[in-house]
């Protein structure tokens, strides 16, 4: 189960030094949308993700993929595939902040993630002054509908 809460974020309140985090550079396309199938190439490892329908909570399946499967299955990607450096930012409580800064076709757009153990965990999280807009509960910055190039506001 995945459950996790989504801000956007505005580039003048980006953490300073980004750069020294550790980050991952992903790559992901989508086979299907409804429900979502994507292929990802996270640095040199390569996955198939299914995910169930849901905004905070959602089931979510991680499968491996060898590196010629995951180029087999790019080309049969429906819509943009989307390309995003993810750093990984120490957060109170133990939790980390995914922050995407993503590239190409949506460059300019800066989503911050956090996973939770427990809904209650989620729904009573406080997060930090220079997280924006809190977009937990639109699926319009779920990277499925991003890959479909639909245009989305970046504040």
């Amino acid at each position: 189960m995945e459950i996790e809460r989504k801000f956007l974020v505005n580039k003048e309140q980006l953490p300073e030094n980004l750069e020294e985090y550790p980050f991952h550079r992903i790559e992901q396309g989508y086979l299907c949308t409804e429900p979502v199938v994507r292929i990802r190439r996270q640095d040199n490892d390569y996955f198939l993700t299914y995910k169930s329908k849901g905004l905070m909570s959602r089931e979510e399946y991680n499968l491996p993929l060898t590196k010629d499967a995951y180029f087999h299955l790019k080309t049969k990607a429906d819509g943009l595939v989307i390309s995003k450096t993810r750093y990984l930012i120490p957060e109170k409580n133990g939790l980390t902040i995914e922050l995407d800064v993503f590239h190409e076709e949506y460059d300019g757009l800066f989503l911050a993630e956090v996973e939770f153990p427990s809904e209650e965990a989620a729904e009573a999280y406080i997060p930090p002054t220079w997280f924006g807009k809190d977009v937990t509960w639109s699926s319009e910055y779920h990277n499925s509908t991003l890959s479909q190039g639909r245009i989305i506001s970046k504040n």
